[in-house]
């Protein structure tokens, strides 16, 4: 598959990202790993997706190092699909997304909703600062920032951006 990053984002993380979870059958079979499936019958019966399309994309997903192709069975050699820790990983992205689409319906149109576990109870998923709790939902208090990887571009286009913030609010 041929690479959708522009040549100027390579170094971008939303970029290399999009890369590798974009697909939208991606996200639904992560989403299926997350609810505890991890064989090709299970994920193609689930999703009613083509034998051809599911190949590809368990394929791409092992490459990708979100998923491990493990031996169950022998005689006739069969294989399931087992979340890696790079793939657990990405069980708040994709909690983070249905939470921002459930907040987009009324209650009563939620198929899925987030429970917890013990009581069964509906939480509410947000994405916080993990030193100070605060949520990150305010792009004016948080902002990205060039990071020590980052090219003469990067550090250019984050500086032009802190000038413009600082001339911003200097004007108010």
């Amino acid at each position: 598959m041929p690479s959708r990053i522009r040549l100027e984002d390579r170094e971008c993380p939303l970029s290399t990202t999009v890369q590798h979870v974009g697909e939208w059958w991606t996200l639904l079979l992560l989403h299926d790993a997350f609810d505890g499936y991890t064989r090709f019958d299970q994920f193609q019966r689930n999703l009613n997706i083509s034998t051809s399309m599911l190949t590809a994309r368990l394929k791409t997903l092992v490459e990708d190092g979100l998923l491990e192709r493990r031996r169950y069975q022998d005689k006739p050699p069969r294989y399931e699909y087992v979340l890696t820790e790079r793939g657990r990983s990405l069980r708040p992205v994709i909690v983070a997304l249905a939470a921002w689409g459930n907040r987009h319906l009324a209650p009563q149109e939620r198929s899925m909703i987030l429970v917890d576990a013990a009581s069964g109870e509906e939480v509410e998923p947000a994405v916080v600062d993990a030193r100070t709790g605060r949520s990150l939902d305010d792009s004016e208090a948080f902002v990205f920032a060039a990071g020590p990887a980052a090219s003469a571009a990067m550090r250019s286009r984050y500086a032009e951006l802190r000038s413009q913030r600082m001339t911003g609010a200097d004007s108010q």
